[in-house]
């Protein structure tokens, strides 16, 4: 397991993107995320990561498996150092954003699927 996490919260604005076809990404923090920023994103408990996220590693989310497309350059140093990236759902072969990981699966991930206690995991 390359990074194990649960969600402890989120913000108001966090799951706004995630059943927008045009957008279909969450922001991930970790617990000490500034308001401005919690505020959109989905919390989770500080946690090391054990090793960087590549292409073709599973992500989970709350029991829903996808399979990581693309991690940007950036994504793998500010989930290092702040519990933090884009999660983007749209399967493309190339991140959208520098700190983006795109990932693509065959259920997708809904509003009610986040839930505190539901974990992250990076495989």
């Amino acid at each position: 397991m390359k990074f194990f996490s649960e969600i402890t919260g989120w913000g108001n604005d966090a799951l706004f993107f995630l059943e927008d076809p045009d957008a279909n990404f969450i922001i991930l923090f970790n617990e000490s995320a500034p308001p401005e920023l919690a505020d959109i994103s989905v919390l989770h408990t500080e946690t090391k990561l054990l090793m960087p996220p590549e292409k073709d590693d599973i992500l989970i989310i709350a029991n829903k498996a996808f399979t990581i497309t693309a991690v940007g350059e950036e994504a793998i140093h500010t989930l290092r150092d702040l519990g933090h990236c884009t999660i983007c759902f749209k399967g493309e072969a190339e991140p959208d954003r520098p700190g983006c990981i795109m990932a693509a699966g065959d259920v997708p991930l809904k509003q009610s699927d986040i839930r505190v206690g539901a974990t992250i995991e990076v495989h």
